[in-house]
């Protein structure tokens, strides 16, 4: 078996952000996401593309995503947002051999635990080569259409999946997603990117373990 480090050796769930944490940022799906959401917003309210990008950001910070403040503020459907602003260009998403490498030596169960839909983080892990190491998804629909960082939501994956939350990790690219986790007793690693405003709260949230690339920290915690 692996020697994992100490702070690891109890842990038997390693719970997994999606979007820039499985794979890096370089990629830049979320880009490609952002300006769909932008022709949606604009679509939608009938409204110039420079007003809908205000309010796609306006309901980001304060409903945790677009697709929330759309639904909170203009009684939105969501099934087709999500299939619309999801349909992107995949091809930046390479095999990741180190991941694969590294999550089949990971004692422990694996999940995803995304605010995307579960239907577009099967894409990601498809061309990640990992999807086969993961024992599910939890996705937006399972969180009710609540985002994280809303605790609610975390008490919800919990349930779901039978998780001991002192025996879990939690790893995200959103650092004050990492804050509900730390509450309920989960080990938190933050995975740093150039996105200021992934790193929204930091002052309120101290990760156990920091990395700007996931893959090589994975496949070091392996080694140990």
């Amino acid at each position: 078996m692996t020697n994992l480090p100490s702070e690891l050796r109890e842990i038997e769930a390693w719970i997994f952000d999606l979007d820039n944490t499985l794979y890096h940022v370089s990629a830049n799906l979320f880009d490609q996401i952002d300006r769909r959401m932008c022709e949606y917003v604009a679509e939608y309210l009938n409204i110039p593309a420079a007003e809908a990008y205000k309010v796609q950001k306006s309901f980001f910070r304060e409903h945790g995503t677009t697709l929330r403040g759309m639904m909170d503020c203009h009684d939105m459907d969501p099934g087709p947002y999500l299939d619309y602003v999801h349909d992107i260009d995949f091809s930046p998403i390479e095999t990741d051999q180190i991941m694969i490498d590294a999550l089949e030596a990971l004692p422990g169960r694996k999940i995803v635990f995304t605010n995307s839909a579960t239907k577009y983080a099967r894409r990601v892990l498809e061309r990640l080569g990992i999807e086969h190491q993961m024992e599910g998804v939890f996705d937006i629909v399972d969180a009710g259409y609540i985002p994280k960082p809303a605790p609610a939501v975390y008490d919800r994956f919990v349930e779901k999946y039978e998780i001991d939350p002192t025996r879990a990790v939690m790893v995200e690219d959103i650092v004050r997603n990492l804050a509900p986790a730390a509450v309920l007793g989960m080990k938190t690693v933050w995975v740093q990117t150039d996105r200021p405003w992934a790193e929204a709260d930091r002052e309120a949230t101290n990760p156990d373990f920091t990395t700007d690339n996931l893959s090589k920290w994975l496949a070091e915690v392996v080694r140990q």
